[in-house]
């Protein structure tokens, strides 16, 4: 494989940090070679593209369909026929039909054909990940040459475990180890990304390229945020975060080895910026990638509806998007004010829906049933269902998305009412608990994201975010009458859910027993609910979904 006598001394490679979508595979390879195209037009020789480019990452179950393995094996034949024309090499991931199996493959293009395959060997198979479901572990590879020089391609999770592959292509004479990756959003994700490949390069005594993918698929956010070490642990580059973008970057034969030039040193947001950009593309992409026009959700004058609708216009502007106010009896005036402010301050559509007559038609309908009952919850919960009627009665008139807006502690405790307040097609704060969302509320009242749609200033009256929460389904109501404080109750359930920790270890961070058994009892009850709610954008280390796969017939509890 070696070809030293005609090695160069200079490498341009170009890292496409872009944001597929899963199935479109004309559509993706379209993109490939604009993306090729400017790469030749900076001058680059090698494209390296992310996991599964051609497929969409991550594709699941379309793997087991011959006819969809067929069709990116044809676009990837194709992408390489363009490469007779002498520009850029190409990298590129796509899943294909083996002779073991079916693999989580890579290419490399170049020349008019397809000169390697890489097999991914190392399936990652918990949180988020099931790739051992449905592809077959292929075989290590050693490097292969491209244009004189020796590349090595671990794929993802072979960087991230001890397996030794880094190891394995140095000693089999790879230069650079580049590395495509579907590589979701969490909090603090890059410092993790960043702890984990450096490893790799002290262990391997290579330069490492980072190529990760951005964009939103389902319940999953690609961040991008691509970069390199060199060999001497310098960062070599640092692209950005949740944005599209083509970086060329130039590599030079030294002594010791190939070295990337100094790069580009993109910020990376933090905090409440990072969990407010991944929540505005997952959302964003969402709603484009599925192809509504516009979306529709309830303002109740609360602080969650008004972040999912400065969310919702940020992500798609405020022409696509629809507020509507459903007030009842109990309804505050200080909410109808509130909610008419939000929607004035995002410039968004308004409508205000009185409920009182479908919910007294309810509770006309079922009077006789419910003779000689007390009034409770379930005539609260025919209001939220009201609700929920009506913004389904919008999404079926207007082809409209309804957004729901439940946060992760109520839909951990079941302060949630199916088929009402639940409804819905996606839910952009379902990972965050409630004080998170106090905490991007006041972020977004102070800045403007970098590719927001709407305005800037406040855009969440500063009332919505001072007032105790209240479902307002009965006189005088908070959330508080019934749940501890959020700051209590959001601790208890990080423990409970992030942590997975012992209730007496919870309880040693201060918190009463009692209440800790309620809370655990609640999250338990309440699995049923969640089985059934909308997807939405993944920000912590464990959402419900994915990451957490409980059992809904269940009666574990800590004692």
């Amino acid at each position: 494989m070696s070809n030293e006598q005609t090695s160069p001394q200079t490498l341009r490679i170009a890292i496409a940090q872009y944001n597929p979508t899963v199935g479109d595979i004309a559509g993706n390879l379209a993109k490939a070679r604009e993306i090729r195209a400017d790469a030749a037009h900076q001058g680059a020789d090698l494209v390296l593209f992310t996991e599964l480019f051609i497929s969409g990452y991550p594709p699941e179950d379309l793997v087991c369909k011959p006819a969809f393995l067929s069709a990116c094996l044809k676009a990837v034949e194709s992408l390489a026929a363009d490469t007779a024309d002498g520009g850029p090499g190409v990298i590129i991931g796509f899943p294909r039909q083996g002779e073991a199996g079916r693999h989580n493959s890579v290419a490399v293009l170049d020349g008019g054909k397809i000169i390697a395959l890489r097999d991914k060997v190392d399936l990652p198979n918990y949180g988020e990940f099931d790739e051992k479901r449905v592809f077959t572990e292929g075989t290590i590879s050693g490097p292969y040459n491209f244009r004189g020089v020796r590349i090595g391609i671990p794929i993802c999770e072979e960087i991230w475990n001890d397996l030794g592959i880094c190891e394995t292509l140095a000693e089999a004479g790879a230069n650079i180890l580049l590395v495509p990756n579907g590589s979701p959003y969490y909090r603090g994700k890059l410092d993790v990304r960043h702890q984990v490949a450096l490893r790799q390069v002290i262990e391997s005594g290579l330069p490492l390229v980072f190529a990760n993918q951005v964009g939103g698929q389902d319940e999953l956010v690609f961040d991008g945020a691509s970069f390199a070490f060199n060999a001497d642990k310098t960062l070599a580059f640092q692209m950005s975060q949740f944005e599209t973008a083509l970086y060329v970057t130039e590599w030079n034969r030294r002594a010791d080895g190939w070295r990337c030039e100094p790069g580009v040193m993109s910020r990376i947001p933090e905090g409440e910026e990072a969990d407010y950009r991944a929540c505005m593309l997952g959302f964003r992409d969402y709603v484009n990638k599925n192809g509504f026009r516009n979306v529709v959700l309830g303002l109740s004058g609360g602080i969650d509806s008004a972040i999912c609708a400065a969310l919702a216009v940020d992500a798609l502007g405020e022409e696509r998007v629809r507020t509507v106010m459903l007030p009842y009896r109990y309804t505050s005036e200080e909410s109808l004010k509130d909610a008419a402010d939000c929607a004035k301050a995002l410039g968004c559509h308004y409508d205000i829906v009185p409920i009182a007559e479908p919910v007294e038609g309810f509770s006309s309908a079922l009077a006789d049933l419910f003779e000689g009952t007390d009034e409770g919850i379930t005539e609260e919960n025919l209001q939220s269902r009201a609700r929920g009627t009506i913004l389904m009665a919008i999404s079926n008139k207007f082809g409209s998305m309804v957004v729901t807006t439940g946060n992760k502690s109520e839909m951990s405790v079941g302060y949630a009412t199916l088929y009402g307040d639940m409804n819905g097609g996606f839910n952009p704060i379902k990972d965050l608990y409630k004080m998170q969302v106090y905490a991007i509320s006041a972020w977004r009242n102070s800045h403007v994201p970098p590719g927001a749609l709407g305005p800037s200033g406040e855009v969440i009256p500063k009332n919505i975010i001072a007032k105790a929460p209240s479902a307002e389904l009965r006189p005088n109501q908070t959330d508080q009458d019934s749940l501890p404080p959020y700051p209590v109750l959001d601790d208890i359930l990080e423990c409970l859910v992030e942590g997975e920790m012992a209730v007496e270890d919870i309880v040693k961070r201060g918190h009463d027993l009692a209440t800790v058994h309620r809370i655990e009892h609640l999250l338990y009850l309440a699995e049923y609910k969640r089985r059934q709610s909308a997807p939405g954008v993944k920000i912590t280390k464990k959402n419900f979904g994915r990451d957490r796969r409980y059992p809904i017939t269940n009666r574990f509890r800590d004692r």
